[in-house]
């Protein structure tokens, strides 16, 4: 089950989070997904120790900590999505088809005209995707 999903802009800004568990664990998931980006800079700037070819995008397994597993994307762009899970035992073909979704859908809410670039992304329609994404995880529908 996904537990949090976060868009954070080229300078590691935070653009977009929303978690998907109590309020209680809000502020927790924030502190993850903070941490994974030293993971996704470390991997972007030693790709000779990391892994990922320099034109991929998917990062794959950034971290498992306690009951999570957290996992990276990067965009072209410099912009990074996260993503917090407590499955265990994720396929890495769903998490590539959800992050494909997740980009195709934050490419939709940039390209309003009333968006300002390197903001917070407030859009309600956006919202709407990422939950909808969110609970079609795991199911082999490439909607």
């Amino acid at each position: 089950m996904i537990v949090c999903v976060a868009v954070v802009g080229h300078q590691n800004n935070p653009l977009y989070i929303q978690s998907f568990t109590e309020a209680d664990d809000a502020l927790k998931l924030h502190h993850i997904v903070h941490c994974s980006l030293d993971v996704v800079d470390e991997r972007v700037n030693n790709p000779k120790r990391s892994g990922p070819m320099l034109n991929e995008t998917f990062l794959g397994l950034l971290y498992p900590i306690e009951n999570y597993k957290v996992y990276g994307y990067l965009t072209n762009t410099k912009v990074k999505f996260i993503l917090v899970t407590t499955d265990l035992d994720v396929k890495d073909a769903d998490v590539r088809n959800f992050f494909r979704r997740f980009h195709a859908a934050y490419v939709d809410a940039v390209s309003n005209p009333f968006h300002v670039p390197g903001k917070k992304i407030t859009s309600k329609t956006f919202a709407e995707r990422v939950s909808t994404i969110v609970k079609s995880f795991g199911f082999s529908s490439a909607g």
